[in-house]
């Protein structure tokens, strides 16, 4: 069964940088898409970045292009979301995804994704 287990959220202030883990019980965990999508309260769940199974593609929402960034370490069974200059409206439960990857282009749909970890918080004070 896959798992996913994202950490590193929390509590910061405007301007603040966090990075958040997701961490995934794949095998093999190079065949997967991993995209972090968020949800702000009483809001509907936005993608936010994607990357594809080599870490070779890239795609991040345009409201975070520029001070997010997704990478992945595939020895870790690892996928990061660097976020700096962190805004107030950033504030959300943070999840991430994963999908079989074919290559097919960038997966931005939460119907891409099969797989979901719990979220983790992030709160950003002004």
């Amino acid at each position: 069964q896959v798992q996913l287990v994202e950490s590193g959220g929390g509590l910061v202030q405007a301007g603040a940088s966090l990075r958040l883990s997701c961490a995934a019980s794949l095998v093999p965990f190079n065949r997967y898409a991993i995209g972090w999508f968020r949800q702000a309260p009483g809001k509907e769940r936005d993608f936010v970045a994607t990357i594809s199974w080599s870490g070779g593609s890239t795609f991040v929402a345009h409201s975070v292009k520029g001070r997010f960034t997704i990478s992945r370490d595939n020895a870790k069974n690892t996928v990061y979301l660097q976020m700096n200059s962190l805004k107030p409206e950033d504030t959300a439960v943070y999840y991430c995804a994963a999908a079989t990857d074919y290559g097919l282009g960038y997966l931005y749909r939460e119907q891409d994704y099969d797989s979901w970890g719990q979220g983790t918080q992030v709160t950003v004070s002004s």
